[in-house]
């Protein structure tokens, strides 16, 4: 598989050739964040700097980041990011499953299902206080047309066209929430609400999906979709999702919006078609190398951080910020992905069924070899068997499992995610002081304390 155009972020993780000496994690976060791709916090080890102007460019740069987040921790936050975008986040459940409606009953059950149940809504959460943290950073020198609500509830095609057979045309006539439209209340612009629904309406329809291929019984304490409805509805049910997602996307009327948003979908795919390998050569008994650890942060950086990097970007685009802003908010939502989707693989070994809301252990049953596990083998050669046949002996998950329990793979997990948590509140630190951007930051801490 090609990831050059898929994941660009990634190419200097992937072909970057092996440094021919080691570098203090310092080093490689001031020298080059994408480096961190290849390098786990194994990896890094503490040594003295050459006295020369490399070195003294490393130590500022490294200095200033560290400052940043320094600065960051010490406030003290006690935010709750929620509160920030309370009004945007009370009419998001609502104006999704307005974009949902559909004339076939079970098709319109189906479509909602997930939503019924109260998720985290973590994704559509960072994209409003994305676009609130960056409505005071520089704007980009050309202008965008103002925006109404009216804007992008707005067809391109005529409606009879769009509506023709269908036995539903609620997206043709979609009425939002009723929500203040005037100029003094557009920090966070109608476009980049409805951003934060079609980023939920994407990670909604992936999650109907992988619970038809992980084979899942439950989601959110309830019975899965695949579950309630079957496999068959179950995938239907996710391609209407995006269908409807793509239609409220082209609505925005931002070229680049829709191509990083299309992209993310592609993505997925992408990342859950590396995710039915362990290694990038599959064999059947492999030896433990970086490359093992770069192709599973590619695969992680496909199917978790790639929406919410892009979906950041794009919110910053469509604020009209400026370059420097819109690579910031990119960093961000990258780094926010990785060290999320890392600490939600180390909760797989350390948390109940009741604690997460869905099984736990999963992804030893399924033959996946994450982020604890990957740690744990390169002190274990014996994980290399058991991953090569992806444990599918009668106890092999359970030997996997008490073999990651005695290393400190839990430990070189939850320190990587520090290290890309660590980055993300660094990107931000040039946009102006706020709430928002306090949110941000929170979310950024609280991502590496949460527990489910």
């Amino acid at each position: 598989m090609q990831l050059r155009s898929a994941a660009p972020a990634l190419r200097g993780a992937r072909f970057a050739r092996p440094m021919s000496r080691p570098a203090c994690s310092e080093c490689l976060r001031a020298v080059s964040p994408q480096l961190r791709i290849r390098q786990s916090k194994a990896l890094y080890h503490s040594s003295n700097k050459r006295s020369s102007a490399w070195a003294a460019a490393v130590s500022v740069a490294g200095n200033v980041v560290n400052n940043a987040i320094s600065r960051a921790k010490k406030t003290d936050l006690g935010i709750d990011p929620l509160r920030i975008v309370a009004k945007e986040m009370k009419f998001l459940t609502g104006n999704i499953r307005k974009l949902l409606g559909s004339g076939h009953p079970s098709l319109d059950r189906a479509a909602k299902y997930y939503t019924q149940a109260e998720g985290k809504h973590v994704r559509p959460l960072i994209v409003l206080l994305m676009s609130r943290a960056t409505h005071l950073c520089p704007k980009a020198p050309s202008q965008l047309p103002a925006q109404t609500s009216t804007g992008i509830d707005t067809s391109i095609s005529p409606l009879n066209i769009l509506s023709d057979a269908n036995p539903s045309s609620n997206i043709a006539g979609f009425v939002p929430q009723p929500e203040s439209d005037t100029t003094a209340d557009l920090d966070i612009l109608p476009s980049q609400r409805r951003l934060a629904e079609i980023t939920e309406l994407i990670h909604t329809a992936s999650l109907l999906h992988d619970d038809v291929i992980d084979h899942s019984v439950s989601r959110r304490g309830s019975p899965s979709a695949n579950l309630e409805f079957g496999n068959k509805m179950a995938v239907l049910a996710g391609d209407f999702l995006l269908g409807r997602a793509s239609v409220a996307l082209a609505r925005l009327r931002n070229a680049e919006v829709v191509e990083l948003l299309a992209t993310v979908i592609a993505n997925l795919v992408e990342g859950e078609f590396m995710q039915l390998k362990n290694t990038e050569r599959d064999e059947s008994n492999p030896v433990w190398s970086e490359e093992t650890l770069t192709y599973y942060l590619q695969k992680t950086y496909l199917k978790t951080a790639s929406l919410i990097s892009k979906s950041c970007r794009a919110a910053a685009l469509l604020g009209n910020t400026d370059p420097a802003t819109v690579e910031a908010a990119y960093a961000y939502g990258k780094n926010l992905g990785l060290a999320f989707q890392l600490v939600d693989d180390m909760l797989d070994y350390t948390r109940t069924e009741k604690e997460m809301g869905k099984p736990v252990g999963a992804d030893l049953e399924l033959g996946l070899a994450t982020a604890p596990l990957l740690f744990a083998w390169k002190n274990n050669p014996e994980l290399g068997a058991l991953v090569g046949r992806k444990f599918e002996r009668e106890g092999d998950v359970q030997r996997a499992r008490d073999l990651v329990l005695q290393s400190d793979g839990i430990e070189q997990t939850r320190a990587l995610a520090q290290d890309y948590s660590d980055q993300a509140i660094a990107a931000i630190s040039a946009f102006p002081d706020s709430d928002a951007k306090d949110g941000l930051i929170e979310m950024a801490v609280k991502t590496i304390q949460r527990r489910k």
